[in-house]
């Protein structure tokens, strides 16, 4: 768009490919940039779904930063991508947010291999600060001039790794440039004392920080010179700026919580478009577990680090209202708040996602494990998880946990195991993971009463002379869909579900491998280290030269798309198993 151009027909938006050409539209219809760009992006959360709420309350925050900052030069690290959709829109990728999240189309977060402008990946809060400081030292020490700027949210200024990060840019007085977009909300309503102060400039200033505002995040003439203040001052300098999330859009202002995330609507009538009839997700099951296992044993607390909602315990809180932590995004201290309730005699259950459990596993091995304390960690969305990619799979679990003394973990095929596992988790007076997947489970009737089973006790599902095939969690319905492909070919394969994968059931798994040609691990995990390098490990013990075929993801980061695609593309789906399985046994049998 050449300088002073007039308006095209179908708006300024039309016009600007990357920032160059916002930098190019006259100061005074920025306002009218950021409301095309507001309508365009309600637009596509009514066509496609997504990230919702977060975006629409950093419309003039993303054409401020990007009109008053040199970007790509300068860099803009966007604390995750719940509030970067405008950032994408205005960095070539407009079009391609209508296939947002699809195998086709760009992430739902930020990513250094999709565009020059995503100058950090970011999918777990919290992480802008202290890369943005490394960033920031890293031009100081080259000698170099650009300007770097971390743009984190209040909720996720509730991670540690904030603390640290701010706390260690004031002590090096680095040129660090922060905007604490501050909305009162992360997914849910925001938690915790920094979210109650009528000022959390002393906070800042007390770190080291000069502080800037606050600003209304959607006056653009008034956020715009806080940010050109914020582009030219030295040393560590943090803006604050009040935004509303949603706004623009009156039923996400009404609910950001709700609207943080949407299936396609209808624009006219805000109605979601209604979804094909499933049986009760996974969460909400485990939610309803929880509920009744807690009904009878009043030890039972539950833990979430700003997942309410995610993680079911929103089910659970209106249940027991008394007996639910928020702790914010703050996984460490989720775990290690976890541990003290449990020395006292409490039988805490740390509901937290597979992915984000990852960044407290120093407190699970320290905290927990070490001392043996009776704490469960329900880990929803393990697997792979579909749009949100990978980030946010849960592929990683099982090797990094399995390898920890004291810690039981087990994955239950269906709903109704999945509350008699919760049952032996909270009764069994151990560190207790137990992982389970996202999406509908299997519609199963369910049992009147959890009730613990045994630790460490798989069972046969189907019995096989061929070939044995031992599976876990979900993928226990592949296996036994791979069972009957092989039937097919006159294979006969047996069914094991292991539902322990620490301890193994060894009798169970060495046996089978005895009396069939082999045995066949499969498992919505990393293949390296997971279930079937447990199993390798039990036959080298207990059955030297059994032969075993592992199937699980390969050794790579699965991209974002359709679960059933992400299968198809790792291996694990029915039939990809069943011809590598019919392959294998050509030289095994």
């Amino acid at each position: 768009m050449a300088a002073g151009a007039q308006r095209e027909h179908s708006g300024w938006l039309a016009g600007i490919d990357d920032p160059d050409d916002l930098r190019r539209v006259p100061r005074e219809r920025l306002g009218e940039v950021a409301d095309e760009l507001r309508d365009f992006l309600i637009g596509i959360g009514a066509e496609i779904g997504g990230h919702f709420a977060g975006s629409l309350g950093t419309v003039e925050l993303c054409v401020g930063l990007h009109y008053a900052f040199d970007t790509p030069r300068d860099r803009i690290l966007f604390d995750v991508g719940h509030q970067a959709y405008g950032h994408k829109a205005l960095t070539g990728r407009r079009e391609a947010l209508r296939s947002i999240k699809k195998a086709s189309g760009p992430s739902g977060f930020l990513r250094r291999i999709e565009s020059v402008y995503d100058v950090f990946g970011a999918g777990h809060a919290g992480t802008s600060v202290s890369a943005a400081l490394g960033m920031a030292e890293a031009m100081r020490r080259a000698g170099r001039s650009e300007r770097v700027v971390a743009v984190i949210g209040d909720g996720a200024a509730t991670a540690g790794m904030a603390f640290e990060g701010m706390n260690h840019a004031g002590f090096l007085g680095a040129d660090l440039k922060i905007v604490f977009n501050d909305n009162g909300m992360s997914i849910a309503p925001n938690v915790g004392g920094l979210s109650r102060a009528a000022s959390p400039r002393p906070y800042f200033e007390t770190l080291g920080l000069r502080v800037l505002g606050p600003v209304d995040g959607h006056d653009l003439r008034e956020l715009l010179a806080a940010l050109e203040a914020l582009r030219d001052a030295s040393g560590p300098t943090l803006l604050h700026v009040r935004t509303r999330k949603g706004k623009g859009f009156a039923p996400a202002e009404a609910d950001p919580f709700a609207w943080h995330a949407t299936a396609p609507f209808c624009r006219e009538s805000f109605a979601r478009k209604p979804a094909a009839p499933a049986p009760p997700s996974w969460t909400a099951c485990f939610a309803e577990a929880l509920s009744r296992v807690a009904d009878r044993d009043p030890r039972v607390v539950a833990i979430t680090a700003a997942m309410l909602d995610g993680t079911g315990l929103d089910v659970f809180a209106r249940r027991h209202p008394d007996r639910v932590y928020d702790v914010g995004i703050a996984e460490q201290h989720a775990v290690t708040f976890a541990a003290g309730l449990a020395a006292e005699g409490f039988r805490p259950v740390c509901a937290i996602y597979s992915t984000f459990l990852q960044r407290a596993f120093d407190q699970v091995v320290h905290d927990v494990a070490l001392q043996g304390l009776p704490v469960v960690f329900a880990m929803d969305r393990a697997g792979l998880v579909g749009p949100d990619g990978p980030t946010h799979h849960g592929v990683l679990d099982i090797a990094y946990l399995r390898s920890i003394p004291n810690l039981v973990i087990a994955a239950p095929r269906d709903e109704n195991e999945l509350q008699h596992l919760l049952a032996t988790a909270v009764e069994s007076g151990r560190p207790f993971a137990l992982r389970f997947p996202r999406g509908p489970a299997r519609g199963v009737e369910l049992d009147p009463d959890p009730k613990p089973i045994e630790i460490g006790r798989g069972v046969v599902l189907r019995e096989g002379s061929d070939v044995t095939l031992l599976a876990l969690g979900k993928t226990v319905a592949t296996a036994e869909s791979v069972a009957e492909r092989l039937a097919e070919r006159g294979i006969d394969a047996g069914v094991i579900d292991a539902r322990f994968v620490k301890p193994l059931d060894a009798a169970l798994i060495a046996g089978a491998a005895r009396r069939t040609a082999g045995v066949v691990t499969i498992e919505d995990h990393a293949a390296h280290g997971g279930f079937g390098s447990a199993v390798l490990e039990c036959l080298a013990e207990h059955a030297p030269g059994a032969p075993a075929l592992v199937i699980g993801i390969p050794d790579e980061f699965v991209e974002h798309g359709e679960v059933g695609d992400q299968w198809r593309l790792a291996g694990i789906d029915a039939a990809s198993v069943a011809e590598r399985i019919r392959c294998w046994l050509g030289g095994n049998k």
